[in-house]
């Protein structure tokens, strides 16, 4: 009994920081990878709890917990005094730039987007390992602020129809090429009705042709 009425009272050490919007670039997406960055900074023990909620972080302790409280308060305190450099991951750039996983590897492949590093971590439970681009956070603000996604994307929708203008050539001049064989072919077989060229017997005689 006293057991649940302990999980059921209120923490009582409580602080609270506001993530800016320069950081989260108004992303929930962006501020749980915030949130997950700085966890992995405080000992396992006080990992859970630390939480996100409405642009805040929030640390919550039961009371006895003072010596670890004030350790993971340092530990959040300094990690967000140069939170607005976090490199970004690839599902935060996707989720503030409204992009999808298709034009980020599109961008990325041809230079357009511009890769700030890699980064490499171990999956959750598994053996191995995955590495992916990060992005520099300066970057996303000086797209969001120019509207340069936009234009990329009607570069891209220009050069797709000219793609399929091209295709659309080259299958028309393929079967164009194809007809004109068989053509060929049928009068090899056949009776050439050509009339020959005015003086062609004589320039063969002439030797020029040997």
């Amino acid at each position: 009994m006293s057991k649940s009425k302990k999980d059921t009272e209120p923490p009582a050490l409580v602080k609270t920081w506001s993530l800016p919007a320069a950081a989260t670039f108004g992303s929930t997406v962006r501020a749980k990878g915030i949130l997950l960055e700085i966890r992995a900074r405080l000992p396992m023990a006080a990992r859970k709890a630390l939480d996100y909620t409405v642009a805040n972080l929030t640390l919550s302790m039961s009371e006895g917990d003072e010596a670890e409280f004030r350790c993971a308060c340092a530990i959040v305190s300094q990690a967000l005094q140069a939170i607005e450099d976090l490199p970004v991951i690839p599902r935060e750039i996707e989720d503030v730039l409204s992009i999808s996983t298709t034009e980020r590897h599109r961008w990325l492949e041809d230079g357009r987007l511009q890769s700030a590093g890699t980064r490499t971590v171990k999956l959750r439970g598994r053996a191995r390992q995955i590495t992916f681009h990060v992005f520099d956070p300066q970057l996303l603000k000086d797209l969001l602020d120019q509207g340069t996604v936009d234009e990329w994307r009607e570069h891209d929708k220009a050069a797709a129809a000219e793609n399929r203008r091209r295709a659309a050539f080259k299958a028309k001049l393929t079967r164009s090429l194809k007809k004109g064989k068989g053509t060929r072919d049928a009068s090899a077989d056949g009776e050439d009705d050509t009339p020959p060229l005015a003086g062609w017997d004589e320039f063969g005689l002439d030797g020029l042709l040997r």
